[in-house]
């Protein structure tokens, strides 16, 4: 039923390989030195070490440290206890006019569901009203009708 297995060959393939070439360098013209003056010359300092050798140049100011800050008068716990305060105050007041809110858009609703009900009751008593005014809707001739055991025949 099944062709008996034969081992078979892959199929070779030519295989072309691509080298990447590479780009020549761009022409680069360096930019002309222009000599740039100091406005001032800064002072030159000699320095002799102690096994006799001469070590030439520039003066560098020294490093200033920062200046130490005197501690602050009120201590950090209690700032951080007012600000808590403010904060608690802020959200109280927050929540103070989200429940005036919640009250007012309560009120909102109320007013509109209950003009809703007096424009459809208002509706239904015109319905109601008009209905019996005018003679409208199916006629029916009941003198010619003959009733015989609860059934109708016309």
């Amino acid at each position: 039923m099944y062709p008996e297995h034969t081992p078979r060959v892959p199929a070779q393939r030519a295989v072309e390989v691509h080298q990447p070439t590479p780009l020549p360098p761009a022409a680069t013209v360096p930019a002309p030195l222009v000599p740039v003056q100091p406005s001032s010359v800064p002072a030159v300092a000699s320095i002799v070490l102690p096994d006799g050798r001469v070590v030439t140049g520039y003066a560098i100011d020294p490093t200033r440290p920062e200046p130490v800050t005197a501690p602050s008068a009120v201590s950090r716990t209690a700032v951080n206890a007012a600000l808590g305060g403010v904060g608690f105050l802020a959200v109280c007041g927050g929540l103070l006019l989200l429940t005036s809110f919640i009250a007012a858009l309560t009120a909102f609703i109320t007013q509109l569901i209950i003009l809703a009900a007096v424009i459809f009751g208002g509706w239904i008593a015109v319905q109601v009203l008009s209905a019996s005014g005018h003679r409208g809707g199916t006629t029916v001739n009941i003198r010619r009708a003959v009733f015989k055991r609860n059934h109708f025949h016309g």
